[in-house]
Formats: C-alpha cells, structure tokens, sequence
C-alpha cells in the first residue's frame, strides 16, 4: 500500500541520459519537498550525491526486465502521470495505490549521436531507440495542466525559480509540453529517416512514401531576403550543417547563405583546382586551372563588375598567393576545404567583412526539398555531370579533343545556371553566361555580348533544347564554334542544318538541366 504521507507529497520521476545539471535541481526540488523517483543510471548518480530516492521497482512492486528495456512502463507510474486532479480521477488512483505524479524530468539516449558513429552495428543502434522516456515525456505533456514535462536541463534553473515563487503556472506547462514533443517527434523523425534507409519499401520509384522532417534552429538572421523579412538557418536534427564560419566580423546573411548553397556545389564537381563566383545564386565566373590562383583569375575576367559583392568558392586550400590575388575586391564570403595559416592571417586584417567559411566533407543530400502552399516539392538530386561517352556527335564537323575538353566544362557549368541558361566558354573557364532569361534566343545575346571578343573560338551549352535555330545562329554570329545540348525538339533537324552549313559542331546529350 502507498504511504499517505507519499500520496499527499509532491513527487517528480527523473530519468536522463543527459545528467547536466540534473543533482542540483533534484537537491532543489528536495529542498521544496518534493519526493524524488527514479531508476538505472539516473537512481545511482542521484545517491552518490546524498539524495533520498525511491526506486521506480519499489513503486512499481515490479524488476526492470529484459535488460533494462522494461523500467518505468507500468500503471503505477503512467496512471499518476496521467491522472487528472478531478474527485474521479484522485479516487480511482487511490483505489489501485497509485499516487500523482507531479513532475517527470526525462531526456532521451542519444540515438542521432549514435547513428553518425562509425563502424557501429545496427544492433547498437537500435539499443539507442528510446521507449521509456519518449512515454514518460508524451504522457506527462499531454497531461501539461496537472503535470510538468521537462525535457531540457537548460530549463532546470528557471523552473526551480518559478516553483520556489509559486509562478509555476499551467502556461509555463503548456510551453514545456510543447517543447516536449517537439523532441519527441524530433527523435521519431531520426528514427524513421534512420530506418527509412535500411529498407526497401517496394515502392516504383526512388521517393519515400512519407517525409518526416525535423530540424533545430542553429543560427538566428538579422532577417529574411529582405529587412521586413525575418529570418533563421535551421539543420536537419541528427545532421551537421555544411559549413563553419571560422572568421569575419559580420555574420552570415540569409542571401548570403543561398549564394553559398548555389557556389560550394560547383567546385565539387571538378578534379581540377575550381574556383566559382556567385551572384544572386548563379554563377558569374567559373574556371578550372592548373593551380587555384589562375582559376581564379580566369573565373573572375568572366565578369569583373558581377564579381563585386560575391561569393566565392573553391576546391583546394587557400593560399596567402591567393588571398593577394584578391586584391582589394569585396567578396561578401569565402568558402574552401582549408586554409594556409598565413592565408587565414591576411584574411582575418585585409578582409574584415569577408565571412571565411570551410566546407565540411559531408554525403551528398538524398532529397531535394522546396517548400510549395500547403505542402513539399520533392526530387533526387542533380547529380549527373558530363558523360561524354554517350554524347551524340550529330554533326558534320567533329570535336576536337580541346574541344570536347571544353563543352564537358560548359555542360557542368551550365547545369548550375538559372534556367533559361547559356555558357560561352573557352578551354575550361566561362566568357559568357546568360542565365534566367524566359526566352533562350536572349540568354545567347547577353552571354554573346558579356564574352565580347572571347566568343570568338569558344563552345556553348544550353541546359535544354533549342526550340528554333535562332539561338544557334545567334551563337554562331559571335564567333562560337562547338555547340553542347540535350536535343529532343521537333525542329532539331533546323539547328543541324544551321550547324552543318557553317561547319560547327553540334552535340547531343540526351539530358536536360533545368534549374529554376
């Protein structure tokens, strides 16, 4: 039988795999008079430190079993965490034994921590599937006007303060049962994303039948895209994000942040030292060189006005060499796997503004996710490159290998263009880009007129079809002589014969890349 001198006290249940400031908010709540209860871990490190605790077994009249697995499921813990106070509900309580629960403190084992392990077994990781206290939170949150459910020791402190100022109030519940199945449904998600990729689900494509989502707030913005926007950067729970500001006095910017989504992806895609410039979360320059600085340099001479203000991003080190072939340009961020000592340096007293970031070598996304009313967008990522094996020569003329060289280039370079997208390029760096423009006859003008001189001998990519031969034609105008697209409009027979006449080359690929 329960003691009446328990059935009238207060009583809280702690059980935590995280004891960060778990001993002396228990010592507070005894000092409150509250009668602590608990188990396993929690139970001993509540001991050692001189606490009064009674064994979830002793209230339960039950052993933990099955290696732990079975603690605090029982009515005898459940019934008081879920009793309401109403005349009916404190009779039945009284009537099995069972006493009110007023207080559940329960954090979770740390199964995202423990996915990322390498070289653990998948046994282990389902150890780490919490059942117990996922129950003890979701019961005791959804019980928030009698009950407590506190599932962060960051709020250990000022919930002792509102209990010792009797402020403890049904509105401070309710926002902690909010903030627990948060992270309850936060773990589930992790479970199911965990799980979702060691199955085969039978379905016809590559797509989950069901997304979960779940991500926290790691970096609050000064705003949105715009100032009367706000603002913040979240990570998937369980995942890291990609990058690391190491320096610059300003923070990150929610444009900022899109602009290095767009730029880091590029570099990724060459072996060969690869630096990017992004605007407006397109690119404005891109090369491949023997070393970074030439990259650079070539990349940039594709449009020096643009480049102010950018993003940059590259493949190798940074250099101190680079770093002065910088010069005295704004560059609002840049991104690199590592930097030289000495780089970093020049950095940190020449470019103050500059937000130096490096980017984490982490599994490419499964999924890409936009948000659409009422719902998601989902696809798998671009991801393929130039497989010029499968190109289609159709033309008369034949590439050269430079040539070929070059259009495998212009085609990952123009994957990563807005729609409608056009590159002019000449050995491997970009002379022209023509990118967001509704009709593609006018993306050929702009990159026709912004490479100037340096059409003249480069090649062209077009992320999709030619539906007329005016874009060819326009191309050929301006000096470009090897032309890359996907083919498939009924009138690419029309473009052909503009080809052949003026003895240009003229590649299928057999791929759209679309990117809006």
């Amino acid at each position: 039988r329960v003691r009446d001198s328990v059935m009238s006290s207060k009583r809280a249940i702690v059980s935590v795999f995280d004891k960060t400031g778990v001993i002396e908010f228990c010592k507070g709540l005894e000092e409150l008079g509250y009668h602590l209860i608990s188990t396993g871990g929690t139970y001993t490190s509540l001991t050692e430190a001189g606490l009064k605790v009674e064994k979830v077994s002793t209230v339960t009249g039950f052993p933990e079993i099955l290696d732990g697995r079975v603690k605090t499921l029982h009515p005898a813990i459940h019934g008081g965490i879920l009793a309401r106070r109403t005349d009916q509900h404190t009779k039945e309580l009284a009537s099995h034994n069972i006493a009110p629960i007023d207080l559940v403190i329960c954090n979770l084992y740390p199964f995202s921590e423990t996915v990322k392990k390498k070289d653990i077994s998948e046994a282990e990781i389902i150890e780490q599937i919490d059942i117990g206290g996922v129950t003890l939170l979701r019961a005791a949150a959804k019980n928030f006007e009698n009950v407590a459910s506190i599932s962060d020791p960051k709020d250990y402190p000022k919930i002792l303060e509102a209990l010792k100022s009797n402020t403890f109030d049904v509105a401070t519940r309710k926002k902690l049962a909010l903030k627990s199945f948060r992270h309850t449904s936060s773990y589930d998600a992790s479970i199911a994303n965990w799980l979702g990729g060691t199955v085969v689900e039978g379905t016809d494509d590559d797509l989950p039948s069901s997304i979960h989502i779940s991500a926290e707030r790691v970096l609050n913005l000064r705003y949105g895209e715009n100032p009367h926007q706000k603002g913040a950067l979240y990570k998937f729970t369980g995942s890291d994000w990609a990058f690391e500001q190491i320096s610059g006095e300003k923070e990150l910017s929610y444009n900022n942040i899109q602009d290095l989504e767009a730029a880091s992806s590029i570099p990724s895609e060459f072996n060969e030292p690869t630096v990017a410039i992004i605007k407006h979360n397109t690119p404005c320059g891109l090369a491949t060189a023997d070393n970074l600085v030439q990259a650079y340099k070539d990349a940039f001479d594709c449009d020096t006005i643009s480049a102010f203000g950018g993003v940059i991003a590259a493949n190798r080190e940074i250099t101190s060499d680079f770093v002065n072939t910088l010069g005295s340009l704004f560059v609002e961020v840049l991104v690199a796997p590592s930097y030289a000592p000495d780089a970093l340096k020049k950095l940190k007293t020449k470019k103050k503004n500059c937000r130096i970031l490096v980017a984490k070598e982490l599994k490419k996304d499964q999924l890409v996710i936009h948000s659409v009313k009422g719902g998601l967008l989902v696809q798998t990522p671009d991801l393929t490159g130039a497989k010029t094996a499968e190109w289609k020569v159709i033309s008369k003329a034949q590439p050269t290998p430079e040539q070929l060289k070059s259009l495998a280039f212009a085609w990952v370079a123009v994957k990563h263009t807005k729609s409608n997208a056009i590159v002019f390029a000449k050995n491997t760096a970009t002379v022209g880009i023509g990118s967001g423009f509704p009709n593609r006859v006018d993306a050929v003008r702009f990159a026709a007129k912004q490479a100037g001189d340096k059409a003249k001998g480069s090649v062209m990519a077009s992320d999709a079809f030619f539906p007329f031969p005016d874009s060819v034609e326009e191309a050929i105008k301006a000096g470009v002589v090897a032309v890359v697209h996907p083919g498939g409009s009924i009138r690419d027979n029309d473009t052909l014969e503009v080809c052949d006449k003026h003895g240009v080359v003229l590649i299928i690929t057999g791929e759209r890349h679309f990117r809006h």
